[in-house]
């Protein structure tokens, strides 16, 4: 395993590290094909869209930093209800990602950041009992439970997403 990961663009062997110092059970998985939206990577792995914990990034507009919102993959982020929660945000383009994260758009991790950012997860993740995030690359995935992903990253749980279309808030 040791040649296959080095073989590996950087961000996932950061990812693949920082899950092993933390213990973690699961090492990442490389894809054949990337999976840089959450229903391609639904249908790589055979799962629901909703299990894929999509990562996305804003930029706090007090202070610049990221703000990393993890959310379940069937699920559009409220971006009033996350500003409610961090301050006013807005949206960070690839080159802000890139270099707040240390990850290219489509490969972020909920860990492992060259910069640790403002995180939040949302509530609706706990619907699932296995969940899976980016790791650090297009094609590299992670399973995890949504305790494990609040575990790992210190993160508080939140409600930051739009009601699901024909749901009342």
């Amino acid at each position: 395993m040791t040649d296959t990961l080095a073989s590996r663009p950087e961000g996932f062997r950061r990812v693949a590290q920082v899950l092993a110092e933390r213990g973690h059970p699961h090492a990442p998985r490389w894809l054949d094909a990337s999976a840089r939206t959450s229903q391609e990577a639904a249908d790589a792995l055979g799962v629901q869209v909703g299990q894929i914990a999509k990562s996305v990034i804003f930029r706090r507009q007090a202070d610049g930093a990221a703000v990393l919102v993890v959310a379940s993959g069937d699920r559009r982020v409220d971006e009033k209800k996350v500003a409610a929660l961090v301050g006013a945000i807005g949206r960070a383009d690839a080159d802000f990602v890139k270099a707040a994260t240390g990850f290219s758009i489509g490969g972020v991790a909920p860990l492992a950041h060259a910069t640790p950012p403002v995180t939040l997860i949302d509530r609706d993740l706990f619907r699932f009992d296995v969940v899976w995030a980016a790791a650090g690359h297009p094609n590299g995935v992670f399973a995890l439970t949504p305790a494990q992903l609040e575990a790992l990253t210190g993160a508080p749980v939140a409600d930051v997403v739009q009601a699901p279309v024909g749901v009342a808030p």
